[in-house]
């Protein structure tokens, strides 16, 4: 009798909707998103497809999930009693480590502007606004403005990860992008070919930074 409660207590583990957005999620990691199937889900917690459409109705259900799952904890982790500004630029590097850890997710989040895993980002970074003081008639537009820039990571994630094998050199490519913008005429094209060396050394972590430093020295100064 208690190996079969022990069996059952395991199967009911295995069968749980975050096992299932665990797997999902170990797949996407792995193999992409056109990998991960219901059949392939099936194989790798040894069950029937039955059992998971118990859980999720399908794979967009399942990306949602995978989603959400992985953004909470980038939004989540930020410590409660951190300073605002340091809690903003937390949620940001999250979003930001999360993204470049889970592609996939960069692609998901440019799908839907309403879906679950947007509204965690853009109710923390909300909540960090009213904390740091902002006016509420401003903190619409400055939520908004931070969360259009954090978008913005996810769409260039998604272009990447649709345009570029997963195995592209990250040097050769921008050694070839640097050349290109070199190769522009110096009449049309000033500031690229001025800047254009510094693009094969830059961090894109810290450049992403950067610019959430812009934006909030910017919305500091609004009274």
């Amino acid at each position: 009798m208690a190996t079969k409660t022990q069996r059952n207590e395991r199967r009911s583990d295995a069968l749980s909707k975050e096992r299932i957005v665990e797997a999902a999620i170990e797949i996407l990691d792995t193999d992409g998103e056109s990998a991960l199937t219901f059949r392939a889900l099936t194989a790798r917690l040894a069950t029937g497809s039955g059992a998971i459409y118990h859980h999720v109705a399908n794979k967009n259900d399942l990306l949602v999930a995978a989603t959400d799952d992985v953004i909470a904890r980038a939004v989540t982790d930020v410590a409660e009693e951190t300073d605002p500004r340091e809690a903003i630029r937390g949620i940001a590097s999250g979003v930001f480590d999360a993204i470049d850890a889970h592609p996939w997710v960069g692609t998901q989040l440019s799908r839907e502007p309403w879906q679950s895993a947007i509204m965690q980002i853009f109710e923390g970074i909300g909540q960090q606004l009213q904390a740091l003081g902002v006016p509420e008639r401003a903190q619409f537009n400055s939520a908004s403005a931070l969360v259009s820039y954090i978008l913005g990571l996810a769409a260039q994630y998604s272009a990447g990860a649709r345009l570029l094998a997963r195995e592209t050199d990250r040097s050769a490519f921008l050694a070839t992008v640097t050349e290109r913008w070199m190769q522009g005429d110096p009449a049309n094209h000033p500031f690229l070919r001025q800047v254009a060396t510094q693009l094969p050394e830059h961090d894109d972590r810290e450049q992403f930074l950067a610019g959430i430093d812009l934006f909030l020295a910017g919305v500091t100064t609004v009274r």
